[in-house]
């Protein structure tokens, strides 16, 4: 009653037999990468480029913070006149 029913089959399925050919792996080559100069001069023109606004945004930032200190000294001189 709970045996499960399998249906006929009139075939055997197949079977495979896997034979061992040589046992040295087989040795694919390395892809061929090809950098040409003109994508290193624009790698290179384009860290400059970073680098300078990196620079820029630094100096910009430290001379808000200096001209912030100035006028908040400068405000709290007048105030205690």
């Amino acid at each position: 009653m709970f045996l499960p029913k399998y249906p006929h089959s009139p075939t055997p399925p197949p079977v495979h037999h896997h034979t061992v050919a040589d046992s040295t792996p087989v040795r694919r080559p390395a892809p061929q990468i090809s950098i040409t100069s003109g994508a290193v001069v624009a790698i290179l023109v384009g860290g400059v480029v970073l680098t300078a606004l990196l620079a820029a945004v630094a100096v910009t930032a430290i001379s808000v913070a200096v001209c912030a200190v100035v006028i908040r000294s400068m405000l709290r001189d007048q105030r205690r006149r």
